[in-house]
């Protein structure tokens, strides 16, 4: 049980760690928005983490094969994905700091808390990576068969927990950077940056 525990821990950190575009995306978010709509978000990132984790555990290396065939056309599908959150973030800002309406905030209503989780959760979804990883951490041995599903299910909410730990984390970062850029030109140079980078991991996701 212990093991599982750890190992669950340690799964969910590797992935979420390493902050990608999603990352970058629930900073961002957050930063335009409020700590509890960023939390959401977090927790939408954290339950595809918790989902792969269980596909991995349950369906183990016949999921991640089935998966192989189609990730190419997801990893496409996501790029494009961020690609249009990257345009209309930088668009979104430059016309706001031309009308000098940052600060009055007239534009159309940031996301709900409820909307923001449910679109990390899909764009999370749309990389099919993730049940690979776990099935690697959790069949690499060959000994998955052995394992009893109250263990399976230790190591997923252990996975999923560890996920959503960052994740939050990362929103509280977004949340911080929101009350410090409340200019005009802090909102805008923010704006850019999360496009530009969103952008490039787009490209380099879709090479």
């Amino acid at each position: 049980m212990t093991a599982a525990l750890v190992a669950g821990l340690i799964a969910g950190y590797g992935i979420a760690v390493p902050v990608g575009a999603v990352g970058t995306y629930l900073v961002s978010l957050t930063a335009r928005t409020s700590l509890r709509t960023g939390v959401c978000a977090a927790l939408g990132v954290a339950t595809a983490d918790g989902i792969y984790a269980l596909l991995a555990t349950v369906g183990g290396s016949a999921v991640a094969a089935a998966l192989r065939p189609v990730l190419g056309p997801l990893r496409w599908a996501s790029a494009l994905v961020l690609l249009a959150l990257a345009v209309r973030g930088a668009t979104t800002a430059v016309r706001r700091y031309r009308a000098h309406r940052l600060t009055t905030r007239v534009a159309p209503p940031p996301p709900s808390p409820a909307r923001a989780f449910l679109s990390l959760l899909g764009l999370t979804l749309l990389n099919p990576t993730t049940v690979i990883y776990f099935a690697a951490l959790v069949l690499g041995t060959g000994t998955a068969d052995a394992v009893r599903p109250l263990e399976q299910g230790v190591f997923v909410l252990a996975a999923f927990a560890a996920s959503a730990s960052w994740q939050v984390l990362l929103a509280g970062g977004g949340a911080l950077l929101g009350r410090a850029l409340t200019g005009h030109r802090g909102r805008l140079v923010t704006a850019l940056v999360s496009s530009g980078v969103m952008t490039v991991l787009a490209v380099r996701m879709a090479g």
